[in-house]
């Protein structure tokens, strides 16, 4: 399953970004960072992700204007948003608009693969199961 298949991540703090790549790697995916929307739009990686791994708050474009980009391009990447920020209104946004998880960071491994397997089935139905320990996921 992990042949072929690409984890984006898109987040401006580089730390974050790395963490969460080893991360994926660890458990045998492949996975591509992202510091900013606008590079990930500018890379092939929004055509061919399984599966996006999105800040909310980017500087430039958001990760909520990066969602609306994508979907009125008609791509259906499925998207996991991560934030920093309780703001629960940018989750409801988020959500409704298709989003298949939003954590707050600091996020347990466990929720964030959650997130991924409930991105893969949505991307394919030959997803993996994850069953990764809980811990809590704090790169910072």
């Amino acid at each position: 399953m992990a042949d072929g298949v690409i984890i984006s991540i898109v987040d401006d703090d580089e730390s974050v970004r790395k963490a969460i790549k080893r991360l994926i790697k660890s458990a045998g995916l492949n996975a591509e960072d992202f510091g900013s929307a606008e590079d990930f739009l500018l890379s092939d990686r929004w055509e061919t992700s399984a599966c996006l791994i999105l800040d909310v708050r980017l500087p430039g474009m958001s990760g909520l204007e990066l969602q609306s980009k994508l979907a009125a391009s008609d791509c259906r990447v499925p998207i996991i948003f991560i934030s920093g920020y309780g703001d629960g209104d940018l989750r409801t946004r988020a959500m409704e608009a298709g989003a298949v998880d939003f954590l707050q960071k600091p996020f347990g491994e466990k929720a964030l693969f959650d997130a991924i397997n409930s991105s893969l089935l949505r991307y394919s139905s030959a997803a993996a199961d994850f069953q990764i320990e809980s811990g809590l996921f704090d790169p910072l």
